[in-house]
């Protein structure tokens, strides 16, 4: 079951959708039905002011997406957790008296996929994942299933543009790698030391051409099999194993 198919993480109707925004809870997505009107336009404006993402669905895919809801046209994705902010990861960092260690998620849809960056990162001393509000998962109840209790204690930071995150984060001094299969060299060639923050794109996609201009370094993992490309978080885990070992 798709995490967009778990009822779990789903608010229906339009005046518990309105609350849950006003409230400030944490709201991954809305899906609004095509013909929705009314006021559903106050709920509208209401995300775009907390810029949360909006989803428009024709009648008939709406319907059937959520079949059974008393729905009014509208549905709102809950998080499974409150997100993080930036300087949260650096706080983290310096309480543990460590430089900084940094997951950039790109555009990592599955949640399994991503829920197993999170609980790797975790594992390995990382101090926060970044996530894009766009064409990803958020924090679903199958992203937290997958994380086996690492969202207890990672730090997990969505932001809606990741090539100015990055610009962000080196500020702080962090040299920014991105793990690629046009990488530059083996990852197993560099020292990562110091403060480091890792890329990771989409088994599909890969890193963004725009994400990856902004990184300092591309390194690659080398295959030696038939099959090309590792899973996402499989090829996240390499990578962090050998940082984790270096620092």
């Amino acid at each position: 079951m798709s995490e967009e198919n778990e009822r779990s993480d789903f608010i229906f109707g339009r005046n518990n959708v309105l609350e849950a925004l006003r409230s400030g809870r944490q709201i991954d997505k809305i899906f609004v039905s095509e013909t929705s009107g009314g006021s559903i336009g106050k709920i509208i404006s209401t995300a775009l002011e907390k810029k949360v993402p909006l989803i428009k669905l024709p009648p008939d895919k709406f319907k059937q997406k959520f079949s059974g809801q008393n729905h009014q046209g509208i549905a709102a994705q809950a998080a499974a957790a409150d997100y993080a902010q930036l300087e949260d990861i650096f706080k983290l960092a310096e309480l543990k008296h460590e430089p900084p260690f940094i997951i950039i998620a790109d555009e990592i849809a599955d949640p399994h996929n991503l829920g197993a960056i999170i609980r790797t990162a975790e594992c390995f001393g990382a101090h926060g994942v970044i996530i894009s509000k766009r064409r990803a998962s958020g924090l679903t109840s199958s992203v937290a299933k997958a994380a086996g209790g690492a969202l207890n204690f990672m730090p997990v930071v969505r932001v809606s543009n990741l090539p100015a995150a990055v610009e962000k984060i080196k500020k702080h001094g962090v040299w920014v790698y991105c793990c690629d299969m046009d990488g530059q060299k083996p990852y197993y060639q560099e020292k990562f030391e110091g403060a480091v923050a890792l890329v990771v794109g989409s088994e599909g996609r890969g890193v963004s051409q725009l994400l990856k201009k902004r990184c300092d370094i591309v390194v690659s993992i080398p295959m030696r099999g038939q099959v090309s490309c590792l899973n996402a978080s499989v090829a996240a885990a390499v990578v962090m194993q050998e940082i984790a070992k270096n620092r």
